[in-house]
């Protein structure tokens, strides 16, 4: 074999291996590649948990409004019920005196 032919042989070895090189690379592009309907569906999806995910911290906010308002009121509530059982208590007082003073008023 020449030198010439040597060359021209490796010249063809490395243009095929160069050739089977792209095609491999191109079949791996091809298989892996992600469509646009895949890439669309994607977003979509994207687009979806984002607005899941607002309308989850809205109702968090909400709830922590309503919960605030709620605990509010909740205190006002118990705050009337122990000036009504002061003043329930004061008036059955007054009326365990009134009758006490009743009953020494009949006696003497």
């Amino acid at each position: 074999m020449s030198r010439t032919e040597f060359i021209i042989t490796t010249a063809i070895v490395l243009f095929i291996a160069y050739c089977l090189g792209w095609f491999s690379n191109w079949l791996v592009h091809r298989f892996t590649r992600v469509s646009s309907a895949d890439v669309n569906e994607l977003e979509k999806m994207a687009q979806d948990l984002h607005e899941a995910e607002e309308t989850r911290d809205q109702a968090i906010t909400y709830l922590q409004q309503r919960e605030a308002e709620l605990t509010n009121q909740l205190s006002q509530t118990e705050a009337e019920l122990t000036a009504a059982m002061e003043g329930l208590r004061d008036a059955r007082h007054e009326t365990e005196d009134l009758r006490s003073m009743l009953e020494q008023s009949r006696q003497g």
